[in-house]
């Protein structure tokens, strides 16, 4: 379900195990182009495992059902389409007993993550197995690291710092004329809050989930800023850089910083320090991750304690392999709840930079700002969720004029 980059990626990933055979019967989109463009190179890349005719090929807002139902009990979906549609698809899942892989993140706000809360005990009860796309878990350096950290090779954890700064990116400018506003906002679901939390969301949440699990907790609050500078024609409802203070129970702090702006410093990188040295969680984007330890809190190559060996696996393939071992083996796997907690906790993040306002966890779990509370019902003829203004813009954030309110 979803054809775009992730969900191709993912499949690709699928028919890529080495731990039996796996075949591709049925997609679905609501672009037919995108439908048909990861069709085309599956069956360059996979011919022999790929069979999805016509009468398998589903365009529209129902074609979830449609795909979902030529599949078995016990079959594999994977749920790569915009983060707002999650929790839909994800219950239609459960009611077929189908085992799920879907991409991160798996909610965009407190009453989605409520949703998503409340059907994770169905999927215990049906014993499902179910992947979530936070494949820096299944990264076998950091496995390495994290236990090591828990060992207290550097003591314990007082401060994590990640960085996430490059060019522009989920800059949206108006819908052109004739197009559909609501297919407008889904194709360029980035730059809008309800189809996936905005860049803040999609992108940030791998560091995020890295460090708090470097951290063994999550964080119970957040502070933050940031802002829109140059924007030009574009009308999105993103910020082009974020600072956020998040903080954990025992006075711990994550500062994560990310900025989508060109010509400036750019570092995609995650550090953790503690009371008797420091790490490497990321080098350089997610993989290869090249993890170390150090002596001290310079991170200096003559203090270097450990580092994993090079080169590593790559754990997009990783997470399959891990989970299609599960499902086979019948071994215990649904990362659904951490998946929730990462991708609420993120979002806690972005509504203290959007709103101006110390956001505690219970703040936006119990929050009633439903981005999207009909996409279930969403059909081409329906308005989009978020409607631009006389001047083509869309609601924007405005910290410390909405209140407790994103937008």
């Amino acid at each position: 379900m979803g054809c775009g980059g992730r969900g191709t990626g993912a499949a690709a990933n699928a028919l890529s195990v080495r731990n039996g055979p796996i075949r591709l019967v049925a997609m679905a989109d609501v672009f037919p182009d995108r439908l048909q463009g990861s069709l085309t190179q599956f069956q360059k890349q996979f011919a022999r495992q790929v069979n999805v005719p016509k009468d398998r090929q589903f365009i529209g807002f129902e074609a979830y059902r449609q795909a979902m139902a030529c599949l078995r009990p016990g079959d594999i979906v994977i749920l790569a389409t915009s983060p707002a549609f999650r929790w839909v698809h994800l219950q239609e899942a459960i009611e077929r007993s189908l085992h799920v892989f879907m991409e991160k993140p798996v909610t965009v706000d407190g009453p989605t993550s409520r949703k998503m809360f409340a059907v994770a005990e169905k999927t215990r009860q049906k014993n499902l197995k179910i992947g979530v796309g936070l494949m820096v878990r299944h990264c076998r350096g950091r496995q390495e690291l994290e236990k090591r950290i828990r060992d207290g090779q550097i003591g314990e954890l007082f401060m994590m710092r990640a960085y996430r700064t490059g060019g522009r990116a989920g800059a949206v400018g108006p819908a052109p004329v004739g197009t559909s506003e609501l297919l407008h906002q889904v194709r360029h679901f980035h730059g809008f809050l309800w189809a996936s939390g905005g860049l803040f969301s999609d992108f940030n949440i791998h560091q995020i989930d890295e460090c708090c699990w470097m951290k063994g907790a999550w964080p119970i609050q957040a502070h933050g800023v940031g802002g829109r500078h140059y924007r030009g024609n574009f009308v999105d409802q993103n910020f082009d850089s974020y600072a956020v203070e998040y903080v954990f129970a025992d006075g711990a702090r994550l500062w994560f910083t990310s900025r989508y702006m060109p010509r400036c410093h750019n570092e995609f990188a995650s550090y953790v320090h503690g009371t008797k040295g420091s790490a490497i969680v990321s080098t350089s984007a997610h993989t290869p991750g090249r993890v170390r330890l150090f002596r001290g809190q310079n991170l200096r190559r003559e203090d270097l304690l450990w580092a994993f060996p090079q080169p590593e696996p790559d754990p997009y393939q990783l997470e399959w392999d891990d989970l299609v071992e599960a499902i086979r083996n019948d071994l215990p796997y649904n990362e659904l709840e951490r998946g929730v907690q990462a991708s609420l906790v993120t979002a806690m993040g972005r509504m203290a930079a959007h709103t101006g306002q110390v956001v505690k966890y219970e703040d936006i779990l119990n929050s009633d700002h439903e981005f999207a509370p009909e996409v279930d019902r969403l059909t081409f003829e329906s308005p989009a969720p978020l409607q631009a203004g006389p001047d083509g813009s869309y609601p924007q954030p405005m910290p410390g004029e909405k209140g407790m309110q994103e937008y």
